[in-house]
């Protein structure tokens, strides 16, 4: 941590600390009422950013247990990946997604397009080392890795230039990049964009798997209760998209499990099969020597990553962009604008509030 040690007398390690932290701030409990697929009060089963943070720990934190005990891995008690400190990472990774999700994420970085933009990612950033548990806006001095963790994508605003539509860190958070990568400055070939976003450390990608896991079946299982996805719908996309849908297929099982009324102990599978899929190979790159946080890389099954991929854009392309769910998104950007030329005119253009001084 920048302000050093731990206390001796804390029994729990930094990343327990680091995991409390999160889980006991109001930060992390406003993720109830934030969307993940159907706004909040829609259904009483739906899934919201608090409870998928929630699985994406679980599946997070299974990773890790998965990944140390393979006989044949190099993990072992000398190094192993903390299931602490993955947790932390996945409870931490949607703190800063706005309302009413993708939609209120692009409504925002359009709003503040002439003032460095609006991300989540860093916005999830600014949160842990601006606003929780500080009243002096350091934040909740986390530790370098739970930072590094949290860090999914390393490009400032202006690298990616032409205001960016996602995918940046503010300006203003160099600092905290620095920080994290132990004052390293990027080689040549990491250019902003794609290229180092692909750059993450070991935590990091454990994170992002699980984070694709939960999102790619959690969601499939909300859409079929609440009628958005079925068999009809399912195979109609397939038939389009020429997508086999027949038996052992990853669709041919979706259909079977709906026609059961088994589809969550088919998502219950698939997730235990998909942190399976994965195992660990050695990376060679300029931080690997210094630090086990990037001395390897996660890879994953390619016909396991397939299934996820496409899983992901049935529900994107069934679901996301049906009607319903577009009239929803519409109204969510519509409150914000309203929120934002309401706001922006009482505080920030007349200075003052209810008559007073805005200070």
């Amino acid at each position: 941590r920048r302000s050093g040690p731990n206390d001796d007398a804390d029994y729990r390690t930094p990343f327990q600390i680091d995991r409390d932290r999160v889980l006991h701030t109001p930060t992390f409990r406003r993720l109830q009422n934030k969307t993940q697929v159907f706004w909040s009060g829609e259904y009483d089963f739906y899934r919201t950013r608090l409870t998928h943070s929630l699985e994406v720990a679980q599946i997070g934190k299974s990773i890790s247990y998965w990944l140390k005990s393979q006989a044949d891995g190099p993990l072992g008690d000398d190094f192993f990946i903390d299931p602490d400190l993955v947790e932390a990472i996945c409870l931490s990774h949607d703190l800063g997604h706005p309302p009413f999700g993708h939609a209120g994420e692009r409504t925002l970085n359009h709003l503040m397009r002439e003032h460095g933009g609006f991300e989540g990612n860093a916005q999830t950033l600014r949160l842990l080392t601006e606003r929780i548990f500080s009243a002096r806006r350091s934040g909740m001095d986390p530790t370098r890795a739970f930072l590094d963790g949290v860090l999914k994508y390393k490009s400032l605003w202006t690298e990616l230039g032409n205001q960016p539509e996602h995918h940046f860190i503010y300006d203003s958070q160099h600092t905290h990049l620095d920080w994290a990568m132990g004052g390293n400055d990027f080689p040549l070939e990491l250019t902003p964009g794609k290229t180092r976003d692909k750059f993450k450390s070991i935590e990091c990608q454990v994170m992002d798997w699980a984070d694709d896991t939960a999102y790619s079946l959690n969601d499939l299982s909300d859409s079929v209760r609440a009628g958005f996805l079925n068999i009809e719908k399912i195979e109609a996309w397939a038939e389009k998209n020429g997508v086999e849908a027949g038996e052992a297929t990853p669709l041919g099982d979706l259909m079977k499990s709906i026609r059961r009324k088994k589809v969550d102990p088919f998502v219950g599978k698939r997730i235990g099969k998909y942190i399976q899929s994965t195992r660990l190979e050695t990376d060679v790159n300029f931080l690997s020597a210094t630090t086990n946080r990037y001395r390897y890389r996660l890879v994953i099954d390619e016909a396991v990553k397939a299934e996820s991929k496409l899983f992901k854009k049935l529900a994107f392309e069934v679901v996301f962009l049906s009607p319903q769910l577009k009239q929803l998104e519409h109204k969510g950007s519509r409150m914000l604008r309203q929120l934002w030329e309401v706001l922006g005119e009482r505080y920030i253009s007349k200075g003052t509030i209810d008559g007073q001084d805005f200070q």
